[in-house]
């Protein structure tokens, strides 16, 4: 199985925005990814996305001829709740800083 440890931040990044959208084509992950990130080029996006499909993390399906999408497994999803759950540990929920009179 899996660690989390073992990804790669930017692979770890990956796992959340598919988590976060319904079935993206990996065109629409990319889109996502650049909203975060500068320019995320084929030569980067799409090994990643099959390193996580190898890792059994993340499905890789047709939607048509051109087109694949991607969705977490079961394991991805978990690895993600693990993940989550290590933070806790060590990030408390942010507070609101004193007001500056």
């Amino acid at each position: 199985m899996t660690r989390i440890f073992e990804l790669t931040g930017f692979q770890r990044d990956l796992l959340y925005v598919i988590a976060g959208a319904d079935r993206p084509s990996g065109q629409s992950v990319r889109r996502e990814m650049e909203t975060h990130v500068d320019t995320v080029n084929h030569g980067r996006l799409y090994p990643n996305l099959d390193a996580l499909v190898d890792h059994g993390l993340v499905e890789k399906g047709t939607r048509d001829e051109r087109t694949n999408y991607y969705e977490l497994t079961r394991a991805g999803s978990e690895l993600l709740a693990q993940r989550r759950d290590w933070e806790k540990q060590y990030v408390s929920p942010l507070k609101e800083p004193p007001q500056q009179q």
